[in-house]
């Protein structure tokens, strides 16, 4: 049932008093942040109208006739409402006025409102299946679609049934044109769109889905992780200053758990659990996926935490943008031309400790928190392949020595 509430107002319009000296009386209903305004057909001296109660005072056969009819106005609308909740389908204000005057319910949906539909749901989800970041995205998502409507077809709005198959790819072309977005970028955000356009088919709203044979264009994902070796002399590294050596500390911690900045950041001492093995493990919920995060503490990362006893989280707070600031520093001290960031020591984690040491794909998936295997495959992949191309040159190698003779 949709649980979002109706609000019923009655209001003057003192801008069309007529030659009686009395106005009309509107009702305005807001529903899911959008208004519906109709005439009532009752007229009302201005003077005798209390805003604040929403009646017509003083007591008097017409102020009386009024606040009947007001008041059988609210009750008929509030049935429609309830009526409308019950079948528990999507509907909007419009909806609901027109279940009030006894119409149909207009069947006729537009994208921009079954968007504004899908995001209210995924609100309310917020901290059960989504995380708020990905709610602000397609908040986004929405706002790029609704600017791309009015750039495109001069319009506030596009009705479902009227989206042509060529849409994705001009909404693709507005991204990159307009507003000089990647890719990688670009193709998220027409995610989100499909994504919508998904509950429409399944609600009723939409036939046939218009973008079926529509297909994203490829990027070419390039991992940056560090080697082993790389690793190595960023581990070995003596830092004078406080600060790097605190963020040393947090990137190698990163490199050996995965942690991304915002669980890093999150984590505390109540994260720490014994494991089924005798070992300590991190146990967490991912913020991003709302996955449950289960990483074994490897050595080096275990020495890194006993370094630290903060009271609330275990490592001190700095913002991301300091972060990456301070391991563009590290990186030019150390030499390693590569850009550092919290997102390659995640990289690092996935491909040097563990796909380079044999870790099976579905075991770095579940460490990583990945919604689905097909993320992991998608990002790491060539990394495998690196990987297999090595060991094929090693065996190469070795039967060159006649080892199997």
């Amino acid at each position: 049932m949709n649980t979002h509430k109706l609000t019923i107002r009655y209001i003057i319009e003192k801008n069309k008093i007529r030659k009686t000296g009395k106005a009309p009386i509107y009702c305005r209903l807001t529903f899911l942040k959008k208004r519906k305004q109709f005439r009532t057909g009752l007229f009302i001296s201005p003077d005798n109208w209390n805003s604040k109660q929403q009646k017509a005072n003083p007591p008097s056969p017409d102020n009386n006739y009024i606040n009947t009819q007001i008041s059988l106005i609210s009750q008929k609308i509030n049935e429609a409402f309830l009526f409308l909740q019950v079948r528990n389908d999507m509907f909007d204000v419009e909806d609901i006025y027109l279940k009030y005057k006894g119409e149909n319910i207009k069947t006729h949906k537009t994208l921009l409102e079954v968007f504004e539909l899908h995001n209210i749901r995924m609100n309310k989800l917020i901290g059960i299946e989504y995380a708020k970041s990905t709610y602000k995205k397609f908040i986004e998502a929405k706002n790029h679609t609704s600017n791309f409507i009015k750039f495109q077809f001069g319009k506030n709005d596009i009705l479902l049934e009227s989206i042509k198959s060529n849409f994705l790819q001009d909404f693709d072309f507005y991204l990159k044109s307009e507003l000089g977005h990647k890719q990688i970028t670009i193709n998220k955000s027409i995610q989100r769109v499909r994504k919508v356009i998904k509950l429409a088919l399944a609600e009723g709203y939409l036939q046939k889905d218009p973008f079926i044979l529509f297909k994203p264009k490829r990027v070419n994902n390039v991992i940056i992780f560090l080697t082993s070796e790389e690793l190595e002399a960023l581990e070995n590294h003596q830092f004078a200053q406080k600060r790097l050596s605190f963020i040393q500390d947090l990137f190698i911690f990163s490199c050996y758990t995965g942690l991304p900045y915002r669980e890093l950041m999150n984590l505390q001492q109540n994260n720490i659990i014994k494991g089924f093995d005798g070992n300590l493990w991190i146990q967490m919920k991912r913020e991003k996926t709302s996955k449950e995060l289960l990483i074994p503490l490897l050595p080096k990362a275990l020495k890194i935490i006993n370094k630290y006893d903060n009271e609330n989280t275990i490592f001190p707070k700095i913002s991301n943008q300091k972060y990456n600031s301070y391991l563009k520093e590290i990186g030019a001290v150390i030499g390693i031309e590569k850009k550092l960031t919290t997102h390659t020591a995640r990289k690092t984690f996935a491909s040097t400790v563990l796909l380079y040491n044999d870790v099976p794909m579905e075991i770095v998936s579940e460490l990583l928190g990945h919604s689905s295997m097909k993320i992991t495959q998608d990002s790491y992949g060539k990394v495998v392949q690196k990987k297999l191309s090595f060991e094929m040159l090693r065996l190469g190698k070795l039967t060159k020595k006649d080892i199997f003779r």
